[in-house]
């Protein structure tokens, strides 16, 4: 993202607004769908294992997340930034949603992705959005990210040796087999590819996985022949939601990432394009995206913001056309209403998430480093506030679960959150020192 926000534009073959015919807008629509594909449909996946969901159960959040990235994707190119922007699932969520899940239930999910996301609407809406970037300056922004990362690496691992399905460690040679083959695949797709390939790691490393995975007996399709052929995602499948205030706080400062990594987005596809960016622009995006956070909690999906791939889809193919996006966003929806294609990919042994998350997760807080290193100057305050803001956000989720029993419950739940805590201690120290 970094780098598209300080390249040349380069000239648009299709502009904006312009018009593309249907056959080619299909093409280019599937296009951006593959592009962003492997990484929007590894959030549910990841948080419906983590918090302990049946494999039915994810097989429906990820057709809830299909269809809610597929109307965010139609707002935010109507009556949002009206950028080529495609919306999809957001890692700086999976924390927040696997910490609430686990302790509150799903209900308590879509309570805080429906209040959050009117919070973030509000912002973009009412022009709040430029008092919020404020607080988030590259050194906040920058620990925070990588704090996203850090906090994932369990998760990642515990994927890699199949923790969640076999706690027993009957499976530990074949789950570890299938995750490095993974791991591989997507390292050599994404250093080696050519072309459009090269574009897509995660896709190609899940596929090459799966299939590795089905003769050493570590898939069960029985899932996807109980599943109807076409079925719609009916609102609130988690049950009635719930609004807990501590759930909603915690899932605040994902919302926060969310906008300052969207802004940043905006930029950059404004580079690309060459085309206008300012306040009013901004302040619709944001303001979609809350709404589309709000629509994603009612549908019971997870937290959107807008995709850096498919900007890059956009600098590369050069059509930029937005009517080419909402194609995709449609194409979104459709598969959203095929319940055996959610249960084809809620199907995926835990070792090949595994495998793809090692280099995700840790790409996240390289990502975050980078920021770090090129935005900030190393002097003493800064490099202070890095050290205590890092050590803060790694080591207060150490904290024993007995020894949280004693605080009250909103600060047992953010001290839970090495991102919170982490930004937070960021957020204090650069507004004091």
């Amino acid at each position: 993202m970094e780098t598209l926000e300080t390249m040349k534009g380069p000239v648009l073959k299709v502009g904006i607004e312009d018009k593309v015919e249907p056959s080619k807008a299909l093409v280019f629509g599937l296009q951006h769908v593959l592009a962003m594909f492997g990484a929007t449909v590894t959030v549910p996946l990841v948080v419906g294992g983590a918090v302990g969901l049946s494999g039915s159960e994810i097989a429906l959040m990820i057709q809830a997340v299909l269809l809610a990235m597929g109307i965010a994707t139609l707002l935010q190119t109507t009556i949002g930034s009206r950028y080529p922007i495609v919306q999809g699932s957001s890692f700086a969520f999976i924390p927040g949603l696997i910490a609430i899940g686990s302790s509150l239930g799903m209900a308590a999910v879509q309570g805080a992705l429906i209040v959050g996301g009117l919070i973030e609407a509000a912002i973009g809406w009412l022009g709040i959005i430029g008092k919020v970037r404020k607080l988030f300056t590259p050194l906040v922004t920058g620990v925070t990210i990588t704090l996203i990362g850090f906090s994932l690496a369990d998760v990642a691992v515990k994927n890699v040796f199949n923790f969640y399905a076999d706690p027993s460690g009957g499976t530990i040679a074949r789950a570890t087999l299938v995750a490095v083959i993974t791991f591989l695949t997507t390292v050599f797709v994404a250093l080696r590819a050519k072309g459009s390939l090269k574009a897509m790691p995660v896709v190609v490393g899940a596929a090459v996985g799966y299939l590795v995975s089905v003769p050493l007996g570590l898939t069960d399709f029985g899932l996807v022949k109980s599943l109807p052929v076409v079925s719609i995602p009916r609102p609130f499948p988690w049950g009635e939601p719930a609004f807990d205030t501590t759930a909603i706080v915690l899932l605040l400062f994902a919302f926060m990432v969310s906008i300052i990594e969207s802004v940043g987005d905006y930029h950059a596809i404004a580079a690309v394009t060459e085309s206008e960016i300012n306040e009013r622009r901004i302040a619709r995006g944001i303001g979609s995206e809350g709404l589309a956070c709000s629509i994603a909690g009612l549908l019971g999906a997870c937290g959107t913001t807008s995709y850096s791939e498919n900007i890059g889809v956009v600098a590369l193919t050069k059509v930029g056309s937005r009517y080419v996006v909402q194609v995709g966003a449609v194409i979104l929806i459709l598969l959203s209403l095929l319940p055996k294609f959610g249960g084809i990919l809620a199907s995926m042994p835990a070792p090949v998430l595994g495998g793809l998350t090692l280099a995700l997760y840790g790409m996240i807080s390289v990502t975050g480093l980078r920021l770090i290193k090129e935005r900030v100057e190393f002097n003493d305050r800064n490099t202070l506030i890095l050290a205590a803001a890092l050590i803060a956000g790694l080591g207060a989720p150490q904290l024993p679960a007995e020894f949280l029993a004693a605080f009250p419950k909103i600060i047992a739940s953010i001290l839970e959150s090495g991102m919170a805590v982490g930004a937070l201690t960021a957020i204090v120290l650069d507004r004091l020192l």
